[in-house]
């Protein structure tokens, strides 16, 4: 669902620092060769994601949910010379072609690529984080974020994607529907949780910007 009229979604764009060459190329390559491309991040919601990783200069960073690497590799361009990017990922398929991406990157020595469950792999990565993206599957954001939270630095950032859910988020979700009534369970908890100050901000499908007091 479009939340803004596309004139004014082209005209943003438009106005929006553009994106380097690789990225370019993987949203490129994404569309055209990879299931369910709506999932890459996108020119605009990836320029947000590196400007509040050049304003936060993270020394470590969490992607939960790498699918073809893109958001990843904006956020690897507000690390510090010694900063490190793990991000996590479950499609094995993609694997080859994602790491090829990164070998591309100014950043490969920075990103460390984990294919397997995030909730398997996270409790396993010893490090304190100033920046996490949950960006996986929906039913499990709340346990994704309940596992980061004692990781993470005060003042650190968590973002997650998606929060709007083309808009399902606002009404009563179908029976069935497990992946809204996560949505709409993740979004109340966090607002209700006094370790964070949120802002949900109504851009592409909604992202919900978190920071650890």
């Amino acid at each position: 669902m479009d939340f803004i009229k596309k004139d004014i979604q082209d005209y943003s764009a438009k106005h929006t620092t553009a994106a380097s060459s690789l990225l370019e190329k993987i949203d490129r390559e994404t569309n055209l060769n990879v299931l369910r491309p709506r999932m890459l991040s996108g020119h605009v919601q990836g320029r947000i994601l590196s400007m509040i990783a050049h304003m936060i200069k993270p020394q470590h960073v969490l992607e939960i949910g790498t699918y073809t690497g893109y958001s990843a590799l904006c956020m690897a361009e507000g690390l510090p010379e010694d900063g490190k990017l793990y991000t996590i990922d479950i499609n094995e398929e993609l694997e080859p072609i994602v790491q090829q991406y990164f070998n591309e990157s100014d950043y490969t020595d920075q990103l460390q690529y984990l294919i397997g469950n995030a909730m398997d792999l996270i409790p396993t990565i010893d490090e304190q984080f100033d920046l996490v993206f949950i960006d996986a599957d929906k039913v499990n954001y709340l346990n994704y974020y309940e596992q980061v939270i004692g990781k993470m630095n005060a003042g650190g950032f968590i973002i997650a994607d998606n929060i709007l859910w083309s808009g399902k988020v606002t009404a009563s979700p179908k029976p069935n529907d497990k992946d809204t009534k996560a949505l709409i369970e993740f979004n109340q908890k966090v607002h209700d949780d006094p370790r964070v100050e949120n802002v949900l901000l109504p851009v592409r499908d909604g992202l919900m910007i978190l920071r650890v007091i």
